[in-house]
């Protein structure tokens, strides 16, 4: 969820729907209130948030008794950077644990960069002007408490997934009319620190734009899709040119690669 109600505000129930709408038999989702928020206790902070989601993932695979092959790491917004530090939490630790894969719709790539650029309803800034000083922007980042380092989190994921030989699936969605998380180098940063740390030599930003150009999917209305495979994993970015910030959230498309990620662990999934 965001840090902007509870697990049942609005929109996040039919959200829900939508996460299992490729199997409601099978797919189960299973969300949580942050601390401070909803039926949750406590005060946020980034810390408690990822200590928090692990042990939600521990209960899945501990108690209920779901195998992580059978469980979908998804967030979105806020909580894709929590989602991305329990992966890359529970991927470092021995024995590794990963996923059947991890959905990002809508992500950013830290705290200070989004703080930079964010605009409300995509017009009014609150701090944007000031980053064009370095020198008073970087004084107001000492009073930002929780950092959310996405860009090196995900990194570290893919990394250490590639150097266990671990099979990993990771797909980055988002709307080019979303307005709460604007310029769009957000998304396209995140997608390219994901995939510079999948190779060994690593690749340029530049060049990883020149491959888009040569090898993505052109859909159309529909936006576009790039996979980036390599012999662990595969990394897929999907831009819709529509979908806004939450609105996407129901959309096919979030069903579609929720099925894609357990399709691609078994295949006889829907069967």
């Amino acid at each position: 969820m965001g840090p902007g109600g509870t697990v049942a505000s609005g929109y996040r129930v039919l959200n829900y729907r939508a996460l299992s709408a490729g199997d409601p038999n099978k797919i189960h989702v299973l969300t949580f209130d942050y601390r401070g928020f909803g039926k949750s206790t406590g005060s946020p902070s980034e810390t408690g948030l990822i200590l928090d989601a692990v042990a939600v993932v521990d209960w899945a695979m501990n108690v209920a008794g779901i195998p992580p092959s059978r469980i979908l790491i998804f967030a979105q917004s806020m909580g894709t950077a929590v989602s991305i530090a329990v992966s890359k939490h529970l991927a470092v630790q021995e024995p590794p644990v990963v996923f059947a894969g991890t959905v990002l719709i809508a992500p950013f790539v830290d705290i200070a960069t989004l703080v930079a650029t964010y605009r409300v309803a995509g017009t009014i800034p609150i701090l944007s002007p000031l980053a064009r000083f370095p020198l008073v922007f970087k004084y107001l980042q000492r009073f930002i408490r929780d950092m959310w380092l996405s860009k090196d989190t995900i990194a570290q994921y893919i990394r250490t997934n590639e150097l266990n030989g671990e099979d990993y699936r990771l797909t980055i969605i988002h709307a080019e009319d979303d307005y709460d998380i604007l310029p769009w180098h957000h998304f396209e940063l995140l997608f390219w620190h994901a995939v510079n740390a999948s190779t060994p030599a690593g690749i340029s930003y530049d060049d990883l734009e020149q491959k888009k150009l040569d090898s993505k999917t052109e859909l159309g209305a529909a936006g576009s899709v790039m996979e980036w495979k390599t012999d662990n994993g595969v990394i897929q970015e999907e831009i819709l040119k529509t979908g806004l910030h939450d609105v996407i959230m129901g959309y096919p498309v979030v069903t579609r690669a929720v099925m894609r990620m357990f399709e691609a662990v078994d295949p006889s999934f829907t069967s």
